[in-house]
């Protein structure tokens, strides 16, 4: 995927569910993986000639999990004049090695989250970006429909009262398979997930579910995200509300 269709996917997203606003300063997620980097380059691109001006700052979490190396993300947002924070925790001994949990995925969430939230408001931060994109959606989707017997996904845009940042997720219109088309191009930095549970957990289940009903009925994966588009979940109806004011 070209870094113009990547851009155009992105600002659709943000029109479309108002995410940024002059003077927003976001704090950007970056895991090492992919998708992370593909949304630190999508905003970075995106703020050189979108109206609403707005800063974004690079935040990684480090889990403590030992032969992680972040050095060649901080390389990059060197190169691309953005500022890189890493947290170094030890939320990893504390899930494996000192509460053992059996579901680690959850706690490691929970505190990352946590970890992050606090430093994007000590940067100044209003808001806060994640990578998510389409598959995401849809897998969460699934996931919830599946496990916990409930229609749902997660929103485009979300308040979080507690730290007073709005989440925001600029990649929603974005296929997996584009993003990974992305890096390829662009030589992403990807850095390796050396965390245990990493493709064992209930995500990488419906995922690949969804491959096999997509692969026995084409176009499942696209109908089941109109579905969502046109649907009444949380957020996702704001999309519609924002198109008629601007008719």
């Amino acid at each position: 995927m070209e870094l113009q269709r990547l851009l155009s996917y992105t600002r659709k997203a943000v029109d479309d569910y108002s995410m940024i606003n002059s003077g927003d300063k976001i704090a950007v997620g970056i895991s090492g993986g992919k998708d992370s980097l593909t949304l630190l380059y999508a905003l970075h691109g995106l703020r050189r000639f979108y109206p609403n001006n707005f800063e974004i700052e690079a935040v990684t979490v480090n889990a403590g999990i030992e032969g992680m190396d972040f050095s060649p993300i901080s390389r990059l947002c060197d190169e691309l004049d953005v500022n890189y924070t890493v947290i170094d925790t030890d939320i990893y001994d504390i899930v494996y090695n000192i509460r053992r949990e059996s579901n680690p995925c959850a706690l490691c969430a929970k505190l990352r989250k946590g970890a992050f939230n606090k430093k994007a408001a000590e940067l100044g931060c209003n808001k806060i970006a994640y990578a998510h994109h389409k598959d995401d959606v849809i897998e969460t989707f699934m996931m919830s429909l599946l496990l916990e017997g409930r229609v749902h996904t997660f929103s485009p845009v979300t308040y979080l009262e507690r730290s007073g940042l709005t989440l925001i997720r600029p990649l929603i219109y974005v296929n997996e398979a584009d993003v990974i088309g992305f890096r390829n191009k662009y030589n992403l930095p990807v850095v390796k997930n050396l965390c245990p549970a990493d493709g064992e957990t209930r995500r990488e289940y419906a995922k690949n579910l969804i491959k096999s009903l997509n692969k026995d009925l084409p176009g499942t994966h696209d109908r089941i995200f109109t579905a969502i588009l046109n649907g009444t979940f949380d957020g996702w109806d704001e999309r519609i509300a924002h198109k008629h004011t601007r008719t």
